[in-house]
């Protein structure tokens, strides 16, 4: 899926996130390429902090290797070209991380706990939680399935596979996420992280889906005032929006959304249909029309999280 749990998935037994200080990235081995790009916000800036943690590409040749499947079936699932859609926000004062590592190395948007031991020759790289539906159908924090359910791999990883993984990816990913966040707090007194994802045109058992979802893990982890004006954008740009279903959020805005503390976390969905051919991942028609709108909602975005209350 798109980067987020549908609900009955979310409501099941998830792991506990740990709001520790995570460790510093140690160097990686078999990944070249760096976990994310970082465009700062341009002056003035807010204190808002746009991210899109699966519309990255990259897949080490490692993991080609392993496949027994074609690439362009792991990369089905990718939130292809999110990060291309709110490039803007830097240019209105908020900062843009994209991740470069597509989504099937490593889910961004999964707790590091969430593997299948079964995945490994010589056992997980980190201690596994309790079951969750989502690992269970081969979507925990490292991918065993493709978009259509089928296994990727034709042979098992190893522990350091997994553990350079998650090191040099997940833990480098949500440590910048953390200090940037923070920054962002102790600057302005509040800051606004917005997930970007993006969602299949079409799931089994839906008959249509709107155009966007907005998720706050229902009223959890941003103000009520705040997701209501979102909304009110999104829908002044034409777009039909749905709250909370199919997706209400996943591990990073359950991790970062603390209104009282000062950190509010939301995740804007955006169907697929809207601006690209899902299979073979290209730009469509549309695509153009929906970046000119949503650089209007970014801005009403950047001007609603000016106006936050101080944590």
């Amino acid at each position: 899926m798109a980067g987020s749990q549908p609900i009955r998935a979310m409501r099941e037994t998830s792991p506990a996130v740990r709001l520790d200080p995570l460790p510093e990235p140690l160097p990686a081995v078999g990944l070249t390429q760096p976990p994310f790009d970082h465009t700062p916000a341009a002056a003035p800036a807010a204190p808002v902090l746009f991210a899109s943690p699966h519309s990255g590409s990259h897949y080490p040749a490692t993991m080609q290797a392993a496949l027994c499947v074609p690439l362009i079936d792991v990369r089905r699932t990718e939130d292809a070209f999110i990060d291309e859609l709110f490039a803007g926000a830097p240019g209105l004062g908020a900062g843009l991380v994209a991740a470069r590592y597509g989504r099937s190395v490593v889910d961004l948007n999964r707790d590091p706990h969430e593997l299948d031991a079964e995945m490994f020759h010589d056992g997980p790289p980190r201690p596994c939680a309790l079951p969750t539906a989502r690992v269970e159908a081969g979507l925990g924090c490292l991918p065993r399935v493709g978009a259509r359910g089928e296994a990727i791999y034709a042979r098992l990883l190893s522990r350091a596979e997994g553990e350079e993984r998650l090191v040099h990816v997940h833990d480098a990913y949500h440590l910048h996420l953390t200090r940037e966040l923070e920054a962002l707090r102790r600057a302005h007194g509040h800051a606004l992280l917005i997930d970007c994802h993006s969602m299949p045109s079409l799931q089994p058992g839906r008959r249509t889906l709107t155009d966007i979802v907005l998720g706050d893990r229902f009223g959890s982890s941003a103000d009520a005032r705040l997701m209501s004006r979102i909304e009110r954008s999104f829908r002044a740009q034409g777009f039909t929006v749905a709250r909370n279903a199919p997706y209400a959020g996943g591990y990073t805005t359950r991790r970062y959304g603390r209104p009282r503390r000062g950190i509010h976390a939301l995740q804007v969905e955006i169907n697929r249909g809207l601006y690209m051919d899902e299979q073979r991942i290209t730009r469509a028609s549309g695509f153009v029309t929906l970046k000119d709108a949503l650089q209007q909602v970014m801005a009403e975005i950047i001007d609603a999280a000016r106006l936050l209350p101080r944590g």
